[in-house]
């Protein structure tokens, strides 16, 4: 088989609807993608649940290798993989706008319902579950490509480079401040950490409570996390404009490698500073510095991650690990909220308690175990439905009506 023929042969296949008009097929290596992403955000965000904020924050050093486990999620996955992911929802977003004018919708209602119906999603579950959300700034980011959604690609591609230009010369200028003034003790103190750790393992109403009170810093992280994640947007707007994950586009294997090779040499570079500062052996005021260093390369490690894996997927093994990530990719919502709910109620007091108590290699290795289960689970549930529930229900407050096969029903 040849490499173009294999890279077909992983492409999603449009289906008859009950009404004979065929769907868009779904590109499988974008689903794929989704689902490997799944498994970065899982890792980074069970070291954040599993203990006090901040990689140096409070997790229990229990064997030798915690403190080996966390320096690596930094070093290949911290930024990395929510970055990617907002790569594929501006990539999405295009498929969306496609989508409603074969449909004959009004984008702009149809949108903006998905965008709110997000931000709602993304209230409940950094309330009950998780105060790092992600959905509530794609909800507000995604206002940003809504009002671009007419814009040409290259025009599209500048205001990429200039929103994540100031957004990481500024992160970078207030690390750089910050190590080299040394205002003091960065992390959260200990009181502060003490009281989180008491609420965390407290009963559902402690915890909630807590999670409350942390929403003021979420907002304010909001205009400069969501400086990248608009750049990200706007780059995966373009992809989707300019068919960079179309067939002719992942069939040109000399320029994928070019981009994986590229993406390694800065990426790599930044991910080790940032792992040094962030997690050691740099004394903690480079911490700042470090987090804004790993957010100015990931978009380097982020594209060889993805390229990389476009160019594994079009051998027999790397086609048949694509078929396996592809369901989770699918239904990723759906899985990303589920891995909230379990670390939720592994590590919260109305759980098992486990708040601070856990080395970062036992959490990141459970994370693991949970995420090879949402492999099998998405395969089995992508067999018999075509959506994932929560994406069913996003579905449903989209089109405000009831989906059927035809609009990507069950």
């Amino acid at each position: 088989m040849t490499q173009q023929s294999q890279s077909r042969s992983v492409r999603g296949v449009g289906r008859g609807t009950a009404r004979g008009v065929t769907e868009r097929p779904r590109i499988l290596e974008v689903d794929a993608l989704r689902g490997f992403a799944l498994a970065g955000i899982l890792v980074v965000n069970v070291l954040t649940t599993a203990g006090p904020p901040g990689v140096r924050g409070g997790l229990a050093h229990v064997h030798a290798a915690d403190g080996a486990v966390e320096w690596l999620v930094v070093l290949l996955a911290q930024s990395k993989f929510y970055l990617l992911f907002s790569f594929l929802f501006g990539y999405s977003f295009t498929l969306q706008v496609d989508s409603a004018a074969r449909a004959g919708a009004r984008f702009v209602p149809r949108m903006s319902r998905r965008l709110a119906g997000l931000f709602v999603l993304g209230l409940a579950h950094a309330v009950l579950l998780y105060t790092g959300d992600i959905l509530m700034m794609y909800a507000l980011c995604g206002l940003v490509l809504l009002a671009a959604r007419n814009a040409g690609p290259a025009k599209a591609w500048r205001a990429a480079l200039w929103v994540y230009g100031v957004a990481g010369g500024f992160l970078l200028l207030v690390g750089l401040g910050a190590a080299l003034f040394d205002p003091g003790d960065l992390s959260e103190s200990a009181a502060v950490k003490a009281d989180l750790t008491a609420a965390y393992r407290g009963g559902f109403t402690e915890v909630v409570g807590a999670n409350i009170r942390a929403l003021p810093d979420t907002v304010a992280a909001l205009p400069l996390m969501g400086g990248y994640v608009v750049a990200a947007f706007l780059v995966g707007f373009v992809a989707g404009r300019r068919q960079w994950l179309g067939a002719a586009a992942l069939a040109d294997r000399a320029r994928l490698r070019r981009i994986f090779l590229t993406g390694l040499a800065i990426g790599v570079p930044g991910a080790v500073l940032s792992a040094a500062g962030t997690a050691g052996p740099l004394p903690e005021r480079w911490e700042l510095f470090g987090l804004a260093v790993g957010l100015a390369a990931a978009p380097a490690l982020s594209a060889a991650y993805a390229t990389g894996l476009l160019l594994w997927f079009t051998t027999p093994s790397g086609a048949a690990t694509a078929r396996l990530f592809a369901p989770a990719g699918r239904m990723a919502l759906t899985n990303y909220l589920t891995q909230s709910l379990v670390m939720a109620l592994v590590f919260s007091g109305y759980g098992l308690g486990l708040y601070g108590r856990t080395g970062a290699a036992a959490a990141v290795g459970g994370a693991l175990v949970l995420y090879a289960c949402q492999l099998v689970l998405s395969g089995w549930l992508m067999r018999r439905h075509r959506l994932g529930p929560v994406e069913w229900l996003l579905r449903a407050v989209t089109l405000w009506a009831r989906p059927t096969k035809a609009a990507g029903g069950r």
